[in-house]
């Protein structure tokens, strides 16, 4: 059984008390660590299997975020050793090389997503992502003066997050709904987003919201950029499968009561929408910058035709 940090980290990410893809992989490496460290499996079939059945609780808790497998593949492809031990020393430092590797993913992505931006650019975000705020934190420190327009991004509002960080910086900021995003895409150099997925035709998978802002900004010509680490990559779409997208609870859109008031109505709440890549002008990672259609080149050179599930039970 996962011991109970596996059970915290899984509960926390699945409610949305650890979100943005980025901090979701290195939870779900560190939950991994805590499984390895805890373990008292008697033989290294055992402690593998363990192993196997915490990744598997961590991997069913947001199915559209795949930088949670791609970290859960990292660590659990490291395996190795012929005692228990031995796989549990190797768990440990695998988790470490991780999250040191995702430290400077971000950092290295930044700098390059800043090479975009010019002094006196603003920027309209949506939602909250770590990778497209590193991109303005690398212009930042470069001198540049930045100004945003951040979208609430319904229905849990993440923007605020986006917002309050920003103004840690001192950057100016203009807090808008949704809907008003069209209006004020003219006063803006670009839009700047993260992924949650990226498919290997170049279609990003973010927050519900973003393709609908995407067709509006270009049709009003303002340049899209897309901050996203290469765990952001998914590779099952190598081989013609589609990616999950994420229904949440209905009571994030409407609750109990106002449903109550309104009468019998049906409610959906999907976490994500698909962006196709003829709106995308860029997507920026630590390895360079990518046109869309190009990113499936940079997706094989790191994942081959394919990918395994080395969670799933023997």
């Amino acid at each position: 059984m996962p011991v109970p940090e596996v059970e915290r980290t899984a509960e926390d990410i699945a409610d949305m008390e650890i979100r943005g893809a980025a901090s979701i992989a290195e939870a779900a490496a560190d939950a991994l660590e805590a499984q390895a460290r805890a373990s008292e499996a008697a033989s290294p079939d055992a402690f593998r299997a363990e192993m196997r059945a915490a990744a598997r609780r961590l991997r069913d808790t947001r199915p559209t975020a795949v930088s949670l497998p791609n970290a859960l593949r990292y660590v659990l492809r490291e395996l190795d050793g012929d005692s228990v031990e031995a796989l549990r020393v190797s768990t440990i430092e695998a988790a470490a090389s991780f999250r040191d590797q995702l430290e400077r993913a971000q950092d290295d992505l930044g700098d390059i997503g800043a090479n975009r931006l010019q002094d006196g650019d603003t920027v309209m975000t949506h939602c909250h992502s770590t990778d497209a705020l590193a991109c303005v934190r690398a212009a930042l420190d470069d001198g540049k003066h930045i100004e945003a327009v951040v979208k609430e991004t319904r229905p849990r509002k993440q923007g605020h997050i986006t917002a309050k960080q920003l103004r840690e910086w001192d950057v100016p900021v203009t807090v808008v709904v949704d809907n008003a995003a069209r209006r004020y895409l003219d006063d803006c150099d670009h839009v700047l987003v993260g992924a949650d997925s990226i498919a290997a035709d170049g279609s990003v998978i973010n927050k519900v919201g973003t393709s609908l802002l995407a067709v509006a900004a270009r049709e009003r010509g303002t340049p899209i950029m897309v901050a996203a680490q290469t765990l952001k990559l998914h590779p099952d779409t190598l081989t013609g499968h589609t990616v999950e997208i994420e229904m949440r609870d209905e009571s994030e859109v409407m609750t109990d009561a106002e449903r109550a008031e309104v009468g019998d109505v049906a409610v959906e709440n999907p976490a994500f929408d698909v962006t196709p890549p003829r709106y995308v002008d860029a997507i920026v990672t630590e390895r360079g910058q990518f046109p869309p259609e190009s990113i499936v080149t940079l997706m094989r050179e790191l994942y081959g035709e394919g990918t395994t599930e080395p969670w799933a039970e023997t």
